[in-house]
This record gives structure tokens, C-alpha cells and sequence, in this order.
């Protein structure tokens, strides 16, 4: 068994891969199914020629740029474990700013929407560490909702969180009112996207991707419909591209946000634009 993984530590490492002993420890683990203890204490045992091919078919997708959370089928994010498929993005450590931050900015008893949820990981997260909070999530691709759902079970807020089919707003009914908008949109160039790494252009899915031609698409539908959906003093939150802080905030404010920041994360990149709705544009 420890002959296994180490022959395809090896393999990955000669391929330039930058994890290879981590990456060779969890595929075999997870077609075994074993833990890192467990992985070790059998580090002597034989494998049989069934799970050795099964082996080498996983190791096969790992070559071909398919990243290891997406073959053993979930990825960690915010200290919570998220399951994921075709149609969702993988949970990234930058974004666990985005919930930081929403944590903060949600009042007691609040009200959030996620537009474009994917995994769920955001609400969820939120959700978790604020009993006391309820929220909608969207998605415009029910594969990725089913998912949502499935991992809002797992983690016991399904009971608070509602999960609507539909693009940005339109997926919500009338006279629907949130004290906080979060999203982490698409904010790619069109151009750029073919020239990502085969992990994310190959198998990331170009829907959560591709923010259209100048990478703002997404933040302009935002920024002009948020209004419309926030309470009098509600929040947006959103997510964006290290060099897009100044043109995002630009949006926001143009659509008559006030207060508008950019945060930045743990690598000193702009990762979150803030924007903070002070005036009513309805009745509540």
C-alpha cells in the first residue's frame, strides 16, 4: 500500500505537480477508504489488483489536470466539509472573507441572499454561526442547487435556508426585502478564460466562470438591482477579481451606494467590495 501512493507521488512530481505527496496520500485514502491514520497503519498491505486499477483510473484524472477535490467529490471551507459536483465551483480560502465579513454586517435576526450559491458554501457557513439568521440562496443551474441543498442538509440548516431557481433577481418573488446581499459572481474576461489553468478552464464550470466581456457583467446587474431588494440600511457583499476593486466600487456608486470599501484578503489583494444601502427606495 505505501508502495502505491509513493510510486504515484513520484509520477506526479515528475509531472511538475505542486502537491504530489499530499495529492498521491488523499486519492489513495479516498479509493481505499482510508484516513491519514488509517493510510499509515496499513502502510504494509497488500492492494488488490481491482482497487489497483481503480487506482490508476483516479490517478489518470489527477494527470489530466482534474483537481483533487473534485475527483474524491468534496473540499473543506470555513472548517466545514462541502460536497460538490459538475456544476459548482470548489469553496476557495479567499472567499471565507466574503462570510467574515457577512458575519459582521448581518444583524440579529437578519435576513441574507446568495446569488449565485453553488456549493451553498457561503450561506451555510453564515447560517451556521447565526442561528439566529434565515436566508434565500439562487442559482440558475439546478444541478448546482440540488447540491446546495444536499450540503445544507448535512449541515442542519436546511430548515433556514430557501433555494430558488432562477438568474440574479429573477429568481425571487415580489416584495421579498434582505438585510444583506452576498455573492460571489463570475468576474472572468471572456478572453481570459481559455488561457486559465486546465484545473479551472477544463474542469471548473464556465457558467460560475465567464463575467463577460470586461469581467463586470454580473456586478452590474448587482449594483442596480440591489436597491430594489435591500432593507433601509442593508448591505451588499460581493466577491471580486484582485484588479477589479476600483471599477466594482465605481458601479456601486453610480447606482447611488453609499460607504462602499474594498477588503482585502490575507495575501493583500482586493478580494471583497462592501456597499451600504442608507436610503429607502420602497415601502418595507
Amino acid at each position: 500500500m505505501g508502495a502505491l501512493w509513493r510510486r504515484w507521488r513520484d509520477e506526479l512530481t515528475e509531472k511538475g505537480f505542486a502537491t504530489p505527496t499530499l495529492d498521491a496520500k488523499l486519492l489513495v485514502g479516498h479509493v481505499l477508504g482510508l484516513d491519514a491514520l488509517q493510510l499509515a497503519l496499513k502502510e504494509g498491505e497488500t492492494v488488490s489488483s481491482t482497487l489497483t486499477s481503480s487506482l490508476a483510473e483516479v490517478f489518470e484524472r489527477r494527470l489530466s489536470g482534474e483537481s483533487v477535490a473534485r475527483i474524491i467529490g468534496h473540499r473543506e471551507f470555513y472548517g466545514l466539509d462541502f460536497g460538490l459536483n459538475a456544476a459548482t465551483l470548489e469553496p476557495r480560502p479567499d472567499t471565507e472573507l466574503l462570510v467574515d465579513l457577512a458575519l459582521e454586517a448581518l444583524p440579529e435576526g437578519g435576513r441574507l441572499l446568495d446569488m449565485g450559491t453553488g456549493t451553498g458554501c457561503i450561506p451555510i457557513s453564515v447560517l451556521i454561526n447565526r442561528p439566529d439568521a434565515v436566508g434565500v440562496a439562487t442559482d440558475l443551474s439546478m444541478e448546482a442547487l440540488a447540491q446546495a441543498g444536499d450540503n445544507a442538509k448535512r449541515h442542519g440548516v436546511e430548515g433556514r435556508l430557501t433555494l430558488l431557481q432562477g438568474n440574479w433577481f429573477g429568481a425571487l418573488g415580489s416584495g421579498e426585502r434582505f438585510d444583506l446581499i452576498l455573492s460571489n459572481p463570475p468576474y472572468i474576461e471572456t478572453a481570459v478564460v481559455e488561457t486559465l489553468a486546465a484545473e479551472v478552464k477544463d474542469f471548473d464550470p464556465l457558467l460560475a466562470l465567464d463575467g463577460g466581456p470586461d469581467g463586470l457583467a454580473p456586478y452590474r446587474v448587482i449594483a442596480n438591482g440591489a436597491r430594489d431588494w435591500l432593507r433601509p440600511n442593508g448591505r451588499v457583499l460581493v466577491e471580486i477579481g484582485f484588479d477589479q476593486g476600483e471599477s466594482v466600487s465605481g458601479l456601486f456608486a453610480a447606482a447611488g451606494f453609499s460607504e462602499i470599501s474594498v477588503h482585502k484578503d490575507l495575501a493583500g489583494l482586493d478580494r471583497v467590495v462592501s456597499a451600504h444601502h442608507l436610503k429607502d427606495t420602497k415601502a418595507s
